[in-house]
């Protein structure tokens, strides 16, 4: 029996899973044009009247939840988080005179291979640049290298060490550790970089270099018997490398290289989530929409669902599997709307700094450590977070993956320190400068922030000013 039920329920399972990570990918756009096509099959209806996405009350003619958005509590730390039926982002002929004028952006349409280009651009010359462009095209979606060293350098006829010296480069831009061979090289890589800006655990190093089959497979016992230390001390540094490296580095940039925006023409954004102060007070909680862009409530056709009953055997087939696709697409929308809020909770308890004080202020936070604080695998965070925008309290609009640039308080301290300079500071007067304010980093890792945050060298900075 358990051989016969058993293929179904992985079926099932796997459609479940599919739709779900599909819809969470989405943009709050691309979701309204899924919801659109979805209403194709005559199994599913959209009932129009305006209902909370969460509780299913009915709601008034304008306006959030009046149950949903209220706090459970007025302490600040807590956000209220609510899914948000804000279908006046969209007029019938999705005009984008609907869009909110308040703050332009630019879409983020910029490729991975281009983003490490553009880092280590400066540290190469002609030649070195066309063997790094070859070198970048030749990664694959997780941001390893699909061609050994040797065969870039007999391609281009040049020494061994010059390529492996450009790989180098590309492995410490950011995301770091693109360009590796495999999760492993990768995840040293990593600890380099990391231990160049704070302590890390040496038993780190060991175990990704002499158990990282045991490590992929969480056998920490035996980790603890191979190494020879405790198993207390294995679980504190797998807890060290999991909430800072990844395995995946490609991963970080998924938004832009797997799903590029086709909308590139754009100016102004739909926000996927608005952010806003409870009763106007920043001393209050924050208030989180997560916008679902439609009138209504959708559900399966109750008329629909009767008539397939006194159906002719042969219509009733096609007509079951109209039903099953309904009754699916909602469960995968419920679905990913839960996975929202709960991910909008945590990120925005933790960065409310940020949220309200700026980029300074940001907190450490990765995508790997939400995943396992949350339950839930972190391909499933990354492709929440990715393409999204978030419209914060002064009406700025940015990407959601913002909230996960351990880099981001630095490059804003880099930027204030080099709008105030009356002469051209050097990379290494940079970093001490840096060091004061206490941000610790190599003189290489300002250089690749700085290029990041498209400010010349030192040298070409004081010829502009000439």
């Amino acid at each position: 029996m358990f051989q016969i039920q058993s293929p179904s329920i992985r079926t099932v399972t796997t459609a479940h899973l599919t739709q779900t990570m599909t819809l969470l990918n989405q943009t709050v756009g691309e979701l309204y044009q899924q919801i659109q096509q979805e209403l194709t099959n005559p199994a599913l209806e959209l009932v129009e009247e305006r209902r909370c996405p969460t509780c299913h009350r009915v709601l008034p003619g304008h306006g959030e939840c009046p149950v949903c958005s209220r706090p459970v509590s007025m302490q600040a730390e807590e956000p209220v988080v609510f899914v948000s039926p804000r279908e006046d982002f969209y007029s019938s002929g999705g005009s984008s005179a609907d869009l909110i004028p308040d703050e332009p952006v630019s879409p983020i349409v910029e490729e991975l291979p281009v983003f490490i280009l553009r880092q280590i651009a400066v540290e190469l010359e002609g030649e070195e640049r066309r063997i790094a462009a070859f070198f970048l095209t030749h990664l694959d979606e997780d941001g390893f290298l699909t061609i050994a060293p040797v065969e870039i350098a007999q391609y281009f006829h040049v020494p061994l060490s010059k390529v492996l010296r450009i790989k180098q480069l590309i492995q410490r831009a950011e995301p770091v550790g693109v360009g590796s061979a495999n999760p492993q090289e990768a995840l040293l890589v990593q600890l380099d970089v990391l231990n160049e800006t704070k302590p890390t655990p040496e038993l780190a190093r060991h175990i990704i270099a002499e158990a990282m089959d045991l490590l992929t497979h969480r056998q920490y016992a035996e980790i603890a018997r191979k190494l020879n230390v405790s198993y207390h001390q294995v679980q504190e540094t797998v807890r060290f490398i999991g909430e800072n490296l990844n395995p995946f580095p490609a991963r970080a940039h998924w938004g832009d290289v797997r799903n590029p925006s086709p909308k590139a023409g754009e100016v102004y954004y739909h926000p996927d989530i608005i952010i806003s102060y409870l009763n106007n007070s920043p001393e209050n909680p924050l208030v989180v929409e997560i916008i679902l862009p439609i009138r209504g409530y959708l559900r399966v056709n109750p008329l629909f669902r009767q008539a397939a009953r006194i159906a002719s055997e042969e219509t009733r087939i096609g007509m079951k599997n109209d039903l099953e696709r309904a009754a699916l697409f909602v469960k995968c929308l419920q679905q990913r709307n839960f996975t929202m809020q709960r991910l909008m909770q945590r990120v925005v308890s933790i960065q409310r700094d940020f949220i309200l004080r700026g980029d300074r202020y940001i907190k450490p936070l990765t995508r790997a450590s939400l995943a396992e604080e949350l339950g839930v695998h972190e391909s499933t965070i990354s492709r929440a977070v990715s393409n999204k925008t978030v419209q914060l309290p002064n009406k700025k609009i940015i990407p959601l993956a913002n909230f996960f640039d351990r880099s981001l308080n630095v490059r804003t301290a880099l930027r204030e320190i080099i709008s105030r300079e009356k002469n051209p500071l050097s990379d290494s007067q940079l970093a001490r400068l840096l060091a004061q304010q206490g941000y610790e980093v190599a003189r290489r890792t300002v250089a690749k922030y700085r290029a990041m945050e498209g400010i010349l060298p030192a040298h070409l900075r004081r010829v502009n000013q000439v």
